[in-house]
């Protein structure tokens, strides 16, 4: 029988996944990229990623929520990582709150992940670590800074996370 996880990875879309098409000169979220990279970094601890959706985060909404939720409290692992977009990624945080037995990591990037100036490979890392030493409770892993849901916001004209009270 093949090993259970240690980790899941839920993913949602966002800049993260993001891919480039110059003939339409427009960003389209592609196939998750954070298996690869783990996978590329030679990790030493299993994960299974799940992509639940592929939706920039301006366009999730309560049901999208809901959905993720739900994923979250049904999987036996008791550590999640999700992958989204930074836009919302604070009000899913909140949404996630209450789910007590688990270690939820909220994960995104201000570049995509294939762009090679991208802090994607570097908040991934981030997010798996805190994953794995946070206590549990609903986090965002984003600017090398752990921050737990809510009490962080982007702040656009900074194009960054902050804590708030």
């Amino acid at each position: 029988m093949p090993k259970q996880p240690q980790l899941k990875i839920f993913t949602t879309g966002g800049t993260i996944d993001k891919v480039y098409f110059d003939a339409r000169s427009e960003f389209e979220i592609g196939e998750p990229l954070i298996g690869a990279i783990l996978t590329e970094a030679q990790v030493a601890f299993d994960f299974e990623v799940v992509q639940l959706m592929r939706k920039d985060s301006l366009e999730l909404n309560d049901e999208d929520r809901r959905t993720i939720r739900e994923a979250v409290q049904a999987a036996p692992e008791s550590r999640i990582v999700i992958t989204h977009g930074t836009d919302t990624m604070a009000a899913t945080a909140e949404a996630l709150l209450g789910i007590d037995d688990k270690t939820i990591v909220l994960v995104g990037a201000l570049n995509p992940a294939r762009f090679r100036s991208s802090d994607a490979i570097f908040n991934i890392g981030l997010a798996t670590g805190a994953v794995q030493a946070m206590q549990p409770g609903v986090y965002i892993a984003m600017n090398g800074r752990i921050f737990s849901a809510g009490h962080v916001k982007k702040n656009r004209d900074a194009n960054r996370f902050e804590e708030t009270d």
